[in-house]
């Protein structure tokens, strides 16, 4: 009896494109998608660095256990000592009242057998002089109530010693009840209330004029150069690709602006832009382009006229290679026979050149608009944002707010914001521009 081969495990046509495409998504997912989320998520928050209240994630009360034991210590002993010597008997109930209830409140604290736990631990910590580094033993979550009624006390208690500390004739006296009330205050800003602010920071991003102002530079900036460069690199890409002596001598030398680092580049205009010694400013002023040498760097006008030269003379080239990589393919013989039919050079341009050069345009368009609207280096070396602002891009204004200022949850509005626009220009150009590139594609 013939036995039946089994028919091997095979994927159709549509279902080995998937797999095929599944470990791109996985990588766009990992590189690109999941620090965007990251950075939604700290956007929902108020997260600064700078700011030992607010520099941690929380969606609840927090407290801070290394500084609130190292504090305790002290002015648990500070309290005592203050009734000693102290003969006004009110002052005296007044301190007793004090420390009571401060004591209650630690106790119910320490009450939760986590945070008893970690409070002895860090409690031998600094008793031995070790810093604590690990963020899960430093921080621990406690009940919001517990969190916002102990705050309380210590700031009542902290204003009562204050009250007393000015009425004090003594000096020496008035310093102890002082020191005692500041650290009281210093505790309370211990204990962290939750930094979740929703969607705060966009609503007050949406309202920030500095922030539609680096936009605006940053669409005028991404336009007016593109524009340039796309003109500039399609008339370069139609004379590199016609047959003459030493095309590949004039090709390459044509690259040298892109190859050099941005960095570098924004440096050396920067030298040519000064208003006393820069060439490029001088024979400017020469020609009456404009107004002044120091025009360049000092005005806002001049700023951006100078942002968006040093950016068309180094990425031009960029454009003018992904053209010529597309007025390759076009077919020699087409331009032959319309030689026949009679056509002149313009009109091969309109009917033939243009046409087969869509897609590619398309593509380069893409390219530089997107790395364009994300201008940073240039901007940044070269001018910094300024005159006034009046060349900060959103990916500056974006860096200033997240290192600068420390500010990660502001910041990362500003990313979310850059990624948003990123992506409406990539749909804009896909849906809009270029949608014959895709017709015929396999349903």
């Amino acid at each position: 009896m013939n036995k039946r081969k089994r028919r091997k495990f095979q994927l159709n046509e549509k279902q080995l494109g998937y797999v095929m495409v599944i470990p791109s998504l996985i990588l766009v997912f990992v590189v690109v998608l999941w620090p965007v989320a990251q950075s939604f998520y700290n956007s929902l928050f108020d997260y600064r660095l700078n700011d030992p209240a607010r520099s941690q994630l929380m969606l609840g009360a927090t407290i801070d256990l290394e500084r609130y034991v190292d504090n305790h210590y002290y002015f648990d002993n500070q309290l005592e000592d203050l009734t000693s010597g102290e003969e006004d008997e009110e002052i005296i109930n007044t301190i007793k009242s004090i420390k009571e209830s401060v004591d209650q409140y630690h106790a119910q604290l320490i009450s939760d057998e986590v945070i008893n736990t970690k409070v002895e631990k860090i409690d031998e910590m600094l008793a031995s002089f070790t810093p604590v580094t690990d963020e899960d033993l430093k921080y621990a979550k406690i009940d919001n109530d517990l969190a916002s009624d102990y705050r309380e006390k210590l700031q009542s208690s902290s204003e009562e010693l204050t009250a007393i500390a000015e009425s004090a004739g003594d000096q020496t006296k008035n310093q102890k009840f002082q020191q005692t009330a500041d650290l009281l205050e210093a505790t309370s800003g211990n204990i962290l209330e939750s930094n979740f602010i929703g969607f705060a920071n966009y609503g007050k991003y949406f309202k920030d004029a500095r922030m539609w102002n680096s936009l605006w530079n940053t669409t005028v900036f991404t336009v007016v150069s593109v524009a340039l460069e796309l003109a500039l690199g399609l008339g370069v890409a139609l004379l590199i690709n016609r047959a003459f002596k030493g095309r590949g001598l004039i090709r390459a030398s044509v690259l040298i602006p892109w190859a050099i680092p941005t960095a570098v580049a924004a440096m050396m205009w920067g030298f040519l832009y000064d208003g006393q010694s820069g060439i490029i400013a001088h024979y400017l002023e020469v020609l009456n382009i404009i107004p002044g040498s120091s025009w360049l760097l000092s005005t806002s006008g001049g700023g951006m006229f100078s942002i968006i030269l040093a950016d068309v003379w180094k990425t031009t080239p960029y454009m003018a290679l992904l053209l010529l990589a597309g007025l390759q393919t076009i077919p020699h013989s087409l331009y032959e026979a319309s030689n026949v039919d009679g056509a002149n050079k313009w009109q091969q341009f309109w009917r033939i050149t243009l046409p087969l050069l869509k897609s590619s345009i398309l593509v380069a368009l893409l390219f530089r608009t997107l790395d364009a609207f994300r201008v940073f280096d240039l901007i940044y070396v070269l001018t910094g944002g300024g005159p006034a602002n009046a060349t900060e891009s959103i990916s500056i204004y974006a860096y200033k707010t997240l290192f600068a200022q420390q500010n990660f949850g502001e910041g990362s509005v500003l990313s979310v914001i850059v990624f948003l626009c990123v992506a409406l220009i990539s749909f804009i150009y896909v849906k809009l521009i270029g949608s014959d590139l895709f017709a015929g594609r396999t349903k």
